[in-house]
């Protein structure tokens, strides 16, 4: 839905003239899985795919919303935010705007249309998406007023998850947000998880991350997470460390002997995967797409053999996109058991890869593959209209 039938959809909603455009992205990490809560190394890269809220300020302070997705309006207001029990996609909104005002920011109210892009569901990171296209509705709502919050790319990203694992309920991680405040055309963020320090890289011309939904439910994702975090923490503390980020790849090569096997196939996953996000930065800095898709080859594999969250439906996508001329890598890309896979293919070959996977995933799995050729986007922002 382009922005001239978001403004119709506004004035048919609310009988006037919107006054601003707000929207923020959804993610695809690249590499570095479970290296999160580890400490460790992620490169994800914001998509082309936003959440757009086209508003207008408010004289009171009512907060109402018309979903475009859900075909439901929410009203709210800001003096007295609760949890909703139905149109429950208007708690990312709400629990947004109780944080911003926990952290001492005044808000003005708005009607608001909002959009999405970003599949619901598929491991895109439609929550992040929303939360910060909300935190750059309130700044436009605000703006050139003292209802205007201030705040860095950073500050937003935190607030942003604050509200999700406070609020919704969700105890999700700082990436997902920071990416999506953060992101920048043609790069992807190289993210410390443990300092939050960041650089953009370079992601190289001429080549296309397609990401494709296997359209497989993640039903084992929550309690094998668990699991998983509980055997990092097991390695770590054999090791004497804080995280396994501390751990050297020497090091553990070298004592990997005193850990029971399965802590030790846990940890060598999260250990090498971090080296490989360094390596990776370091390949695309040089323009080396050939190494960079080994590194991503690699990682598959380690997540499928040796941390064991991939599933057959992520394996047939990936085994199928390797076989592709052209593709030089291929990934599950998320927490695992389901969601997406990608693969970084030159942009000729995109079509190729497409046709590949939409003929021969349904007679692997049963199941249809959604596909979603995607470029390195520009992280939240917002303007007048």
């Amino acid at each position: 839905m382009n922005v001239a039938e978001l403004i119709a959809r506004f004035e048919q909603a609310f009988g006037r003239r919107p006054a601003f455009i707000a929207r923020a992205p959804g993610r695809v990490n690249l590499i570095g899985e479970h290296t999160d809560y580890n400490d460790g190394f992620v490169l994800p890269m914001a998509i082309d795919r936003d959440v757009t809220i086209v508003g207008a300020p408010r004289d009171d302070r009512a907060v109402r919303l018309h979903s475009t997705n859900f075909g439901a309006e929410a009203l709210f207001s800001l003096d007295h935010i609760e949890k909703a029990s139905t149109n429950t996609w208007s708690n990312y909104v709400r629990g947004v705007a109780d944080v911003l005002q926990q952290a001492g920011l005044a808000l003005s109210g708005f009607d608001g249309v909002i959009h999405g892009e970003v599949p619901i569901g598929s491991g895109l990171s439609s929550s992040a998406a929303i939360e910060m296209a909300t935190v750059m509705a309130f700044a436009a709502a605000g703006a050139g007023g003292p209802s205007s919050p201030n705040l860095d790319g950073v500050q937003a990203a935190r607030l942003a998850q604050r509200a999700e694992n406070e609020f919704v309920g969700v105890n999700c991680g700082i990436m997902d947000q920071f990416i999506s405040s953060l992101g920048k055309a043609g790069h992807a963020l190289f993210i410390d998880c443990r300092s939050l320090d960041y650089a953009l890289v370079p992601v190289p011309r001429g080549v296309t991350v397609l990401v494709v939904d296997t359209d497989a439910p993640r039903s084992l994702a929550a309690s094998a997470y668990n699991e998983r975090r509980a055997q990092c923490e097991h390695a770590a503390h054999a090791f004497g460390v804080r995280a396994l980020r501390d751990v050297s790849v020497e090091t553990f090569e070298r004592r990997r002997s005193e850990l029971p096997n399965l802590i030790a196939q846990r940890a060598a996953h999260v250990i090498h995967e971090n080296q490989r996000v360094l390596d990776a930065v370091a390949a695309l800095r040089a323009g080396d797409v050939a190494t960079f898709g080994r590194l991503m080859n690699h990682s598959h594999d380690s997540l499928r053999d040796l941390y064991q969250v991939s599933s057959k439906e992520l394996d047939a996508v990936v085994d199928i996109a390797r076989s592709v001329p052209g593709v030089h890598g291929a990934r599950m890309t998320g927490a695992g058991f389901g969601g997406c896979a990608i693969a970084l293919v030159e942009d000729g070959r995109v079509g190729e890869l497409t046709q590949a996977i939409e003929r021969d995933y349904p007679q692997r799995t049963g199941r249809q593959p959604k596909v979603y050729p995607c470029v390195a986007s520009d992280g939240a922002s917002w303007r007048w209209l």
